[in-house]
Formats: C-alpha cells, sequence, structure tokens
C-alpha cells in the first residue's frame, strides 16, 4: 500500500513539532509520529495529537457570514462579503483618512500571510496602523535582545545545545505544560550533569524538576536578576578578560547592580539570600550556561529592562556568544518569530528592517514596486490600537487573532471593538471576536494550505498542505488578493504561498532577518534552514549581511553547490549566532544600566493580593481553536483560580468553591483550587476562556516603554468568596 501520509508541523507552540498526516479509513485525518524531525523526534502534546479534529466541518467555518439588518450574523455568498469589506474600508479611508483604517493580525499566521497582510496595510489601504497579537508575547526580549546586541532572534542557538550546557536558568517559563516536547532537553540537561533553576512564583509542573525553584513575587524578577549579578561582582566571579574583549558600557551596568545588595534583594523579591547565593554557585561554576525567559519577566510594564538584566547577568559571566551558552527567549506563539520579521508589526518592514530606516524603505519600495515617499510611518502598538477603535480608526480588518480574550483590560477591548463602524473578520472559527463582526470570512487552516513559518530556535519550516479544505473556504492569501483588486490594486498579491515566498526572500534580502538563500526546495530537503541565510551571492559578506547578523565565520559553515568550478557557494544557514561577534557596529555586545522600580501597580488595602496569568497544558492561547476538542475540554474544562491554602482559609473557601477576583478593571469568578505550590500573597488565573473567567478581564494595560508590552503577569486584586445568594466576602 502506497504511504500516502504528508510530512508537515503541528499549528500550535513555537516548537512547531513535526509531525505526519494521513488520512484515516473512516474519512477522517490522523496524525503518526515524524521521528524524522530533530525538535520533537516525534513526541507529541495532547494539542498536536488532537490537531486534525479542528478540520471537521462540525466544529469550523465553511461559509462568509454577514451582519444582517436585525444584528445577526447570517450567511451570505464570497461575492457578497467581500464586496462588504472593500466597499467599507474605502468609504472609511475616502471619509476619514487612511489612518482611520486599522489591521490587526496574528502569530500564528504563516510567513507569507504576515508578509502579504503587512505589504497590504501598507501598499493598498496606505495606513500606518498595523500590529499583531505577537506584541503580547515576546516583545520585551525582542527589544531588549536588540539593545544588547543589536539583533533579534529567540533564540540564537538551537534547542539540541540545551543538554550539552551546565546550568540553565528558566525564567518565568513552564514548558512542562506550555511546550511539552521540550521538557525532555531540561531533563537530558540534569542527565548530563546539569542543573535547572527555575524562577517562578508557583511550584509548576517545570518546577518540581529543578534542582533549585525560586519563587519571587511577581513582578520583582528584575530585583533578582539584579541581586544575582551584584553577588557575581562582590564574589570575584566577573569573566574580566571577556568583558573587556566583547562588551561595552559595564562600569554603568555595574553601578546600577551594586545598589541592589542581597538582604534588598530578599525584601523585594522575598528569595532568600541562601538561594541567591546559591544560584549564584550553580550558573558560575560550570564552563558554559543560559539563562532563557518566557512570559513571566517579559510581560512587565518593565519587560525589556527586566530581560536586560538577565542578559546583564550573562555578559558579566561570559556566557553569551559562546558554544553552549547564551541568553534565549521562549517565543510562545507558532509563528510568533516570523511574524514580527515580515511586516504586520507596526514599525517593521520585512527582514526586520526599520520603518524609519530611509535606506530599508528603498529596498522594500523597489521590491514591492512603489514610492518609498508612499509608506506610511510607524503606528500604533497592538494595544494602543485597540485601544483608539471607534475613535481614531473606525474600521478594522482582523485576521487570526482573538483579543476579546487575550488582549489586557479586555472588558474595554471589546467595548472599543463593537464601537466600531465597521469589523471584518478572517478565522477558521467563530471566535469570541469574529462573533462581533459585520463580515466574517472562513479562511484555511494549517493542513489546508502550504506555507513557512519560523520556530522558536530561527529555524525556518515548511508547513505542507495535507488535505482540501471545505467548499466555501478560501485561503487568507485569496481574501487579499480579492481585496486589493476591488480597491484598485490589481497586481501584486499573489495567491500561491511559494510565489509569495520568493518575493518575501528578495524583500528580506540584505535585512538582519535575511531568507534570501532558503526556498521551498531546501526547507523540504534540510528539515529547516536557520536564519541569516544570504543568497548565494552574498555569501561572502560584500552586502553586510551576515555582517549585521553576527553571524559565526567558523570551520564548516558554508555548504558548496552542485555544480564545478565557479558554482555558487550556497549559504548553509546559521543555527548559532554571535560566535565571532555581535550584530553591533563594533561587534561588540552592549550592557545596559538597569534598576528596580515596583510594577505598575502595587498592592494596597482595597486590592491586597496580586495576579499573575498564564496556560495551562491541555489549552492554547485563547482557546478559539482548543475550546473546541473534546478531549482536550475534557482535560481543561473550564477557569479556575489557584488560591494559597493560608488565603483560602482567610475566605472561608474550599476546594471548588466559586471565588471572585477583582480589580480596578473588572470582576471575574472561578472555582477555587487550593494549592500549596503558589505564593500566600499571589493567585493564579489561565487565559484561556470568555466570559465570566475571562482573566484578562482584571489585566493592567499598563504599557513597557520600549516594547510597548501590556502589564499582564502582574496586576493588585482581591479575592472574594461568593455564596449561594451571590454575596461575597473579601480579602482582608
Amino acid at each position: 500500500m502506497q504511504n500516502t501520509a504528508t510530512p508537515t508541523h503541528c499549528p500550535y507552540c513555537a516548537l512547531q513539532c513535526g509531525m505526519n498526516l494521513a488520512p484515516a479509513a473512516d474519512g477522517t485525518v490522523e496524525v503518526t509520529e515524524r521521528a524524522d524531525f530533530p525538535v520533537n523526534r516525534g513526541a507529541l502534546c495532547g494539542k498536536g495529537r488532537t490537531a486534525p479534529a479542528l478540520l471537521s466541518s462540525r466544529v469550523r467555518l465553511t461559509s462568509p457570514l454577514v451582519r444582517s439588518g436585525d444584528g445577526t450574523l447570517v450567511p451570505a455568498s464570497w461575492e457578497e462579503a467581500l464586496g462588504r469589506i472593500a466597499g467599507n474600508l474605502a468609504r472609511t479611508r475616502a471619509e476619514h483618512g487612511a489612518d482611520a483604517l486599522g489591521v490587526f493580525g496574528g502569530g500564528g499566521l504563516t510567513n507569507e500571510k504576515a508578509y502579504t497582510l503587512g505589504k497590504f496595510a501598507r501598499v493598498v489601504l496606505g495606513t500606518s496602523q498595523i500590529d499583531y497579537n505577537g506584541r503580547f508575547c515576546m516583545s520585551s526580549a525582542a527589544a531588549a535582545g536588540v539593545k544588547a546586541f543589536g539583533l533579534d532572534r529567540g533564540l540564537p542557538f538551537p534547542l539540541e545545545d540545551i543538554p550539552r550546557t551546565g546550568c540553565v536558568i528558566l525564567v518565568g517559563s513552564n514548558p512542562a505544560e506550555t511546550m511539552p516536547p521540550s521538557l525532555r532537553y531540561f531533563t537530558e540537561l540534569r542527565e548530563n550533569g546539569g542543573t535547572l533553576i527555575v524562577v517562578d512564583p508557583r511550584r509548576t509542573k517545570t518546577a518540581e524538576q529543578a534542582d533549585l525553584h525560586l519563587a519571587p513575587r511577581p513582578g520583582t524578577d528584575l530585583a533578582l536578576a539584579l541581586g544575582m549579578l551584584h553577588l557575581v561582582v562582590a564574589e570575584g566571579r566577573v569573566d574580566e578578560e571577556y568583558v573587556e574583549e566583547r562588551t561595552a558600557g559595564w562600569e554603568d551596568a555595574r553601578a546600577a547592580a551594586m545598589a541592589h545588595w542581597p538582604e534588598y534583594v530578599e525584601r523585594i523579591t522575598g528569595v532568600s539570600v541562601p538561594d541567591l547565593r546559591e544560584a549564584v554557585r550553580l550558573f558560575c561554576a560550570p564552563e558554559a550556561a543560559m539563562v532563557l525567559t518566557a512570559r513571566g519577566p517579559e510581560q512587565q510594564a518593565k519587560g525589556t529592562d527586566t530581560v536586560g538584566a538577565w542578559i546583564n547577568l550573562c555578559l558579566a559571566t561570559g556566557r553569551a556568544g559562546r558554544p553552549r551558552s547564551g541568553y534565549g527567549c521562549l517565543t510562545g506563539q507558532g509563528n510568533g518569530q516570523g511574524g514580527r520579521e515580515h511586516g504586520q508589526k507596526a514599525d517593521q518592514l520585512p527582514g526586520y528592517r526599520k520603518l524609519t530606516d530611509p535606506a530599508a524603505r528603498r529596498h522594500v519600495a523597489e521590491v514591492w514596486g512603489v514610492d518609498p515617499d508612499s509608506l506610511p510611518g510607524p503606528g500604533r502598538s497592538a494595544y494602543e490600537l485597540l485601544d483608539a477603535l471607534g475613535t481614531d480608526i473606525r474600521s478594522l480588518l482582523l485576521m487570526g487573532s482573538n483579543p476579546v480574550v487575550s488582549a489586557p483590560r479586555a472588558a474595554h477591548v471589546e467595548e472599543r471593538l463593537r464601537s466600531l463602524d465597521f469589523l471584518a473578520v478572517c478565522d477558521v472559527v467563530l471566535s469570541e471576536t469574529a462573533a462581533l463582526a459585520d463580515v466574517v470570512l472562513p479562511v484555511t487552516q494549517w493542513a489546508e494550505e502550504t506555507g513557512t513559518t519560523t520556530s522558536l530556535e530561527g529555524r525556518v519550516l515548511l508547513r505542507r498542505r495535507a488535505v482540501s479544505p471545505p467548499d466555501g473556504v478560501r485561503s487568507d492569501l485569496e481574501v487579499l488578493h480579492e481585496l486589493a483588486a476591488r480597491l484598485g490594486v490589481e497586481k501584486g498579491f499573489p495567491t500561491e504561498p511559494e510565489e509569495v515566498f520568493e518575493e518575501l526572500r528578495r524583500a528580506s534580502a540584505g535585512g538582519p532577518a535575511d531568507y534570501s538563500g532558503i526556498d521551498y526546495r531546501r526547507l523540504a530537503e534540510e528539515n529547516g534552514v536557520f536564519w541569516p541565510c544570504p543568497a548565494p551571492n552574498d555569501t561572502d559578506g560584500t552586502t553586510g549581511v551576515t555582517r549585521t547578523a553576527g553571524v559565526a565565520r567558523t570551520a564548516g559553515t558554508r555548504a558548496t553547490g552542485t555544480g564545478g568550478t565557479g558554482a555558487a557557494v550556497r549559504h548553509p544557514g546559521t543555527p548559532r549566532l554571535f560566535l565571532d561577534r555581535f550584530a553591533t557596529d563594533d561587534g561588540r555586545a552592549r550592557f545596559v544600566p538597569v534598576s528596580h522600580r515596583p510594577s505598575a501597580e502595587e498592592p494596597d488595602d482595597e486590592y491586597p493580593v496580586l495576579l499573575t496569568t498564564g496556560r495551562v497544558v491541555a489549552q492554547y492561547q485563547s482557546g478559539a481553536q482548543t475550546r473546541r476538542v473534546d478531549e482536550l475540554n475534557a482535560a481543561a474544562p473550564g477557569p479556575f483560580v489557584e488560591v494559597h491554602p493560608r488565603l483560602a482559609a482567610r475566605l472561608g473557601a474550599a476546594e471548588g468553591d466559586p471565588v471572585a477576583v477583582v480589580s480596578r478593571r473588572g470582576r471575574a469568578v472561578a472555582p477555587a483550587r487550593i494549592t500549596t505550590g503558589i505564593r500566600p500573597d499571589t493567585v493564579f488565573m489561565p487565559f484561556h476562556w470568555p466570559g465570566e473567567g475571562r482573566a484578562n478581564t482584571l489585566t493592567n494595560p499598563a504599557l513597557d516603554p520600549t516594547s510597548r508590552m501590556p502589564e499582564f503577569k502582574v496586576c493588585a486584586v482581591r479575592v472574594e468568596a461568593v455564596t449561594e445568594a451571590g454575596t461575597t466576602t473579601g480579602t482582608p
């Protein structure tokens, strides 16, 4: 029997685990193991195993929907739906100007879609008002990485390096639940004699496996990192030779850290001085070590400075730009890395170019066939864009995002969405945001289309089409092509993903995220290619591509083509960045002096408890997809509030009792889950659900001044027990 399985990748997190899809005897699609992909080697979490359930017409959209005269969404033809969208966008632009049009994308869109969406906003609509939900994911780590290294790539080394290092400090990450197949890297680290330090206010499943668990008060990760750097200096553990040869700015960063002595840090964080000293000892003892951050330290109004402090710790100890060492960010969304590289972010053009750079504008404008001066400047960041809906922004086109559930201060964002003159949503399912739209377009999903994504390693991957979409469903590329034509731009918006990728290659050439040496054939043959990967004629560095990207020029980093004398040299991609130099003008990494400051909202008499938020293993992001899978819902049926026993006793709440969590922005109610695995001064809620238990009703939209990241991870709340009569008794 002929093997009809199609090799592809999971639609969920940034691991982008390899899988095979094969037709089953009952007409459905089943996932089979794909052991050849090195990241997961066949292993999948429950979300990956059940992903084909989303292909069923029972759970997804198969017809365009339009808002009828009585306010309900009713089926319509594609002609009518596209006509309504184009007509309303044109009307808004004519009456209020191009910047009254907003575009909001998602970190799950393929590179081809993200690229085309950014081009559509700037070329067809002429608006500056475009951003995406990846701003809520890793933007603080990206900003800190650019400041320190001159370049942001989530991991500047492959995951396979983790088991080979000596110590990993994992800050604000719970991969045992957020990306389970990655946990084996940390297990192998310990099996090889390395140590794992987990920094998290909760004793998560990941923290349970750590050699040392530090449980700081939410919002104090910055002070913790500074306290560790203070001890590195005081104990004579600075790698003076490395600091002298490969960095700049040490003296100012050192002075800032020395103001954070251990006892002071203990008072701020709740982490004892002996534990601080032990963490420094474990980190500095081996020859190689890493710091990996995730949303915990990043989703704060001081997230960029917090990540910067952890980078400073790496630099002071010589743990960056060396084999098996470095700082990295564990990107969350499936294409969170690629999604921010190619133009759907408010301030960027393809190739990770800056929209304010005249040379970048000229290059991209030439590829697009437009005047550089016609390209708008940077627009609002994600939350600021959502906050402006219904006032400055009158019409919105949204793809691949569900801000009604995922945005901070979600009730306010929902209100702003309702206030729009016009909202169009492209999605696979009728999400909570799509349910508010004037027009909803049903689009293809991961297994029904071909396209590329870029994993948390910076590995560009090829997802292959394995099944045909249902009748009535079109791709996002087809949607943008049709809308562009209706708005007067008939060329430049192809519908074939490979054709889009070929244009993306040209647009990215010479930029920090250079994909010009990558094509679909290479991706299929090589199981992905790490960027930067310049085109053959750029591999000598004459374009500045590799100098900009800090590519290591070590033996064996080039592969020769199959031709004879004079054949082009094919760049192999760059699994490890910064081994020779950093991506700054002088090749040196930059220390950035930072100091602890309070969170935007500290506890007080009215709101005496801290709330932090996160994910559970069986659900993903806003839950728009996973909440439609029966097996996943059985494992995680609804929201909950993690409460320490001491706090529960004060409330008089037992396991499973409803409790209300109240912030200055709203109120959420969910069953109590009583556990000693959380600090007594903190409660935790997962953010996957809408309605009464919506965690993001409570969260604080205070923004980091650099990354514009909202402060999801810490806000002041009070907790109340809910009686049968509906009354509450609050935290004392």
